[in-house]
């Protein structure tokens, strides 16, 4: 897939998250692999509405979250949490990251800072794992500003089974083979957090 074919669909995407109310103001931001040897993500451009990005507002960035020279825009920035869409898409082989500021999983943060325990619900099933008998643990991580702190974090607790990570205080993580996949894992897991919260 093409850079700017990459930032139209994630431009798309970003505009459906901030229609749920997701990436509220200028928040947020999502990224697409687009190769592995070296890395290289497209991300969504720092500071802008992100319910108002074209196919241009996107920088591809490496392994360690920082902007190439070799781009089409070298003006445009990365949010600092390029560095995190890196990690995590090299240490779980994502094709896509979803960084959404909701507030089911900062809620549910809140009440379980040592993980959020899921089990015995269908909707787990949209995350890759089993209705009944599996019990998947959100991992939660205290919020940092610096993205090597928040990336040893996340691979600390990493587990492949589980494709999501909550900051406290701030957001969740959440990644997939591809946007689509990546959406609908966001989606299923902001109605099981919800959930969760409203049945404690």
């Amino acid at each position: 897939m093409g850079l700017r074919e990459a930032g139209a669909a994630l431009a798309a995407e970003s505009a459906r998250f901030a229609g749920l109310g997701w990436m509220r103001g200028t928040s947020g931001n999502l990224s697409m692999t687009l190769g592995r040897d070296p890395l290289r993500l497209a991300v969504t451009v720092s500071g802008v509405d992100k319910g108002e990005l074209g196919a241009d507002d996107v920088v591809v960035v490496d392994a360690a979250g920082a902007a190439v020279p070799d781009q089409p825009n070298p003006a445009s920035r990365p949010s600092a949490e390029a560095g995190l869409h890196a990690r995590i898409a090299e240490v779980s082989g994502a094709g896509a990251v979803v960084h959404v500021h909701m507030m089911a999983p900062v809620l549910a943060a809140q009440r379980w800072p040592d993980g959020v325990v899921l089990r015995d619900l269908e909707m787990l099933k949209g995350l890759g794992r089993g209705a009944h008998g599996d019990v998947m643990t959100v991992p939660v991580v205290p919020n940092s500003q610096d993205m090597s702190v928040l990336g040893a974090a996340f691979e600390a607790g990493f587990d492949p089974a589980t494709p999501a990570l909550i900051v406290a205080r701030h957001g969740v993580y959440v990644w997939g083979e591809d946007l689509r996949q990546a959406r609908h894992r966001t989606e299923c897991l902001e109605w099981l957090l919800r959930f969760a919260l409203e049945t404690d």
